[in-house]
C-alpha cells in the first residue's frame, strides 16, 4: 500500500508514538510518506535537536515534505505566491485556484497560507490510506480531500490535546465537517471514543486503536537487592498537565518518614524554573533532582535504576489533557511499578492495584496515600512487575497494533467499513 501521513512536526521524540506506526508499516513492505504541516524546524526535541535512531536508520527525513516558509512580509508572499502557483498550476490547476477561494477558507486563502500549505502535496500521490495525527491535522486532511489534492481513505487518530484544549479553544462544532467526511476515526482509547460519540461522530466509523511500544526492546527488571536509597522517577515534559508539581510536593511529604527516597525528574520544559524554585522552597534539593532532557540510552538506565515510575497527570488550566503517555507503557513492560491518576484514558492502561495504583488528579494527598502505600507493601511489587509485564504484551505491544492497523487499512481499502456520508 502506498500511505500518506499527515502531521503537525515530524520528528519529535515526543510522539514517538508516530514514529513507531511508521517504521513499523515499512518493515511491512508499504510505502511511507509524511506530510509535517507545520513547516520544517531545525528545533526537533523542545529545546534540543535530537533525533530518534530509527529516523535515521529508516531514512525518514528523505521521506517528509514540509511546506515552502510564508514570508513576513506581505507584498513579499504575494509575489513568492505567484510564482509557485503558476509552477503548481502544471500540476493540479482547480486545486491551485480553490485554495484561494476567501469565501470557503475565509483568511487561510486570503493570506495564501493555504496555498503554500498544499504545494507538499501537489508532487505526490495518490495515496491508498490518508493517515492523519490529531485531530487538526484530520481538519486538514478534509481539505484536501475537497481540493481532490490526494485520493485514498482518510483516517484521523485522536490523542489527547485535539480532545480537550483544541476542543475549548475551536468549539464543540470544531470535527464536523471531518466526521462527515473523514471515512474512519481512531481514537487512542475508549475515553476519546466515547467523547467522539458525544461531539456526534458516527460510531459505526470508530474503532479504537491505541498506540504501544516494542516490549522486545525492555527488559524485566529483577527485583532489587535492599538499597539505602529508594529510586522513584518521572519522565515528562515540565508543563502543566504532566502534574509534576504535584508529585514534588508530595515526595517533600514523603521525605520526613521515608528519607532514603530519591526522586528523579526527566524533562524540560516552561515550568523548568517554577518547579526549580518550588524545590528549593520545599527544602529538598537533596532528595528531589530535575535532570534535563536525557538520550533514550540514558533514560533505559534511569528506567532500570527505578523503583516507582510516577506519573501525576492533571487537566491543565487551559483543558489541555493527556492520551495515554507512552512512558507509562514503556515503564510496565520494564515491570516496575507505577503510581499515575484518574486522567484520561490512564486508568485503560494502569489497572488499580493490579499494575499500578491511580490517585486522584491534582491531589497532593491522594498521591502521598498511594506512593506510602506501595512504599509499605514491597511484596506487591512482584505481583505488579508480572502484571503489568502482561497487560502490555496482551494489549499495548507495537507490532500487533501494527498488523492490526494493517488489518484495518485493507478493511477499509476493500469498503468492509462504512463509506463516508
Amino acid at each position: 500500500m502506498k500511505i500518506a501521513f499527515i502531521v503537525n512536526q515530524f520528528p519529535l521524540l515526543s510522539e514517538t508514538f508516530i514514529l513507531n506506526q511508521i517504521t513499523g508499516l515499512i518493515d511491512r513492505g508499504h510505502h511511507v510518506d509524511i506530510f509535517a504541516t507545520g513547516g520544517k524546524k531545525e528545533n526537533l526535541l523542545h529545546g534540543g535537536n535530537k533525533v530518534h535512531e530509527d529516523v535515521q536508520k529508516y531514512d525518514l527525513l528523505d521521506k517528509t515534505y514540509h511546506p515552502p516558509i510564508i514570508p513576513e512580509n506581505k507584498i513579499y508572499r504575494f509575489l513568492v505566491g505567484i510564482y509557485y502557483a503558476g509552477i503548481c498550476m502544471t500540476k493540479n490547476p482547480l486545486a491551485v485556484l480553490k485554495s484561494l477561494n476567501v469565501f470557503r477558507y475565509g483568511k487561510r486563502a486570503a493570506s495564501l497560507t493555504l496555498l503554500y500549505q498544499i504545494i507538499p502535496f501537489l508532487k505526490k500521490g495518490p495515496y491508498d490510506i490518508v493517515h492523519c495525527h490529531f485531530g487538526p491535522s484530520g481538519n486538514f486532511g478534509v481539505i484536501l480531500k475537497e481540493l481532490k489534492i490526494l485520493g485514498g481513505k482518510f483516517i484521523t487518530t485522536f490523542h489527547g490535546y485535539d480532545m480537550s484544549k483544541y476542543l475549548q479553544m475551536n468549539g464543540k462544532f470544531v470535527y464536523n465537517s471531518l466526521f462527515k467526511k473523514g471515512d474512519l476515526f481512531l481514537p487512542i482509547s475508549e475515553c476519546w471514543k466515547t467523547k467522539l460519540i458525544e461531539l456526534g461522530c458516527r460510531q459505526d466509523k470508530i474503532i479504537v486503536h491505541r498506540m504501544g511500544v516494542d516490549t522486545t526492546k525492555f527488559s524485566l527488571t529483577s527485583p532489587k537487592p535492599e538499597m539505602k536509597k529508594i529510586q522513584i522517577l518521572t519522565i515528562a515534559r515540565l508543563v502543566e498537565k504532566k502534574g509534576v508539581e504535584y508529585s514534588i510536593k508530595a515526595i517533600a511529604k514523603l521525605i520526613g518518614k521515608f528519607p532514603d527516597i530519591q526522586y528523579r525528574i526527566i524533562g524540560d520544559g516552561p515550568l523548568k524554573k517554577d518547579l526549580e524554585i518550588l524545590i528549593a522552597e520545599l527544602n529538598v534539593s537533596d532528595s528531589i533532582k530535575l535532570l534535563g532532557w536525557k538520550q533514550q540510552e540514558e533514560i533505559g538506565e534511569l528506567l532500570a535504576e527505578a523503583d516507582i515510575l510516577l506519573a501525576p497527570s492533571v487537566t491543565s488550566h487551559d483543558g489541555d489533557q493527556e492520551g495515554i503517555p507512552v512512558v507509562l507503557m514503556e515503564a510496565l513492560a520494564q515491570g516496575l511499578p507505577v503510581v499515575s491518576t484518574y486522567h484520561s484514558g490512564i486508568p485503560e492502561l494502569v489497572q488499580d492495584e493490579k499494575t499500578g495504583l491511580l490517585a486522584q488528579a491534582g491531589d497532593v494527598n491522594s498521591l502521598v496515600e498511594k506512593l506510602e502505600y506501595l512504599l509499605m507493601n514491597q511484596e506487591l511489587w512482584a505481583k505488579m512487575r508480572m502484571a503489568g509485564r502482561t497487560h502490555i504484551e496482551e494489549c499495548y505491544e507495537i507490532q500487533k497494533l501494527n498488523d492490526q492497523l494493517v488489518i484495518l487499512y485493507r478493511k477499509l481499502m476493500n469498503g468492509d467499513f462504512a463509506e463516508a456520508c
